[in-house]
Formats: structure tokens, sequence, C-alpha cells
């Protein structure tokens, strides 16, 4: 299974976006996407991710959501991480306006990959006090040190 550190860039981690849309904040997610990941389509990144989120919302509760989807041209699990400057509306099961995003692309044919890594956010979404280091983190460098840091010790 891959681990964040694998699935994830400083390059594709984001602190404090201004808040925005949800399709507006999906535009911003594909863009970094493929500014990072040339091979991969702006166009084909962005309607799986507005077509997995019309499916049901991704968002977990606690103001955590994990866009995920699989794409084409994708070779490798695709990992994005965002800190909004304000909550969203998410129609997340617990109400609750949404400010931390982890996208999760992955190729195709990558099924079991795939739950098994979002079963890994997941659960490293599920810590508060982790979430809260999250949101106090003043820069994208601090906000990926601090996940990898998570990951590494969960």
């Amino acid at each position: 299974m891959s681990t964040i550190s694998e699935i994830l860039t400083q390059e594709r981690t984001v602190c404090c976006v201004p808040s925005v849309s949800k399709k507006r904040l999906f535009e911003n997610i594909a863009k970094i996407v493929c500014n990072d990941q040339r091979s991969m389509s702006y166009d084909d990144v962005l309607d799986r991710l507005i077509a997995r989120e019309k499916l049901g919302s991704t968002a977990v509760g606690g103001g955590i959501a994990i866009p995920h989807s699989r794409v084409s041209r994708c070779t490798t699990p695709v990992g994005v991480l965002i800190s909004l400057e304000e909550p969203i509306p998410f129609d997340a099961p617990d109400d609750m306006p949404v400010d931390l995003l982890f996208t999760l692309l992955v190729p195709e044919e990558a099924h079991q990959q795939h739950l098994d890594i979002l079963a890994a956010i997941a659960q490293l979404f599920s810590v508060p006090s982790f979430c809260e280091k999250l949101r106090s983190a003043g820069s994208s460098r601090a906000l990926y040190e601090l996940i990898c840091h998570q990951a590494k010790t969960a």
C-alpha cells in the first residue's frame, strides 16, 4: 500500500486556500494536480471529481472531506492536501462545513488500492487533535510536515 509520503508532495499541499464554492475548489484541485502530473488531463480530473461528488458527498464529518476518484492517465496514486481559510458547505453527514480536504486520485484499475488508501486517510483524519494541528498550520510546508509525521507514527 502507498504511504502518505509516497502519494503527497509539498507542491500538492496548500495551506489557507481562500474559501470558494465546492466547484471552484475542485477546479483548484484539478489545476494543482495537473501542474504537477502533466500526463493527467485537467478536464478529466475535474469531471471525475465532480461526478464522484454527485454520487454523494465525500465529506466525512468534523470539517473533513476526502474527495476521491479513479482517473485515466493516472499511473500512481496522487494526493492533494488543502486547508481552507474559512469552512465551506459540503453536504457533510454532520452538516458541518469543510475546511480540510485530502483528495485522492488513483489509476482506473486500482480498485483495492483505492479502498486501502482511503481507509488509511480516513483513519488519519479521525484523530481530532491531529486535525486541529493541521488547522493551525501557518504554511503549506508546515501542513505537509505535520501530515507526513502523523502518517509515519500512525
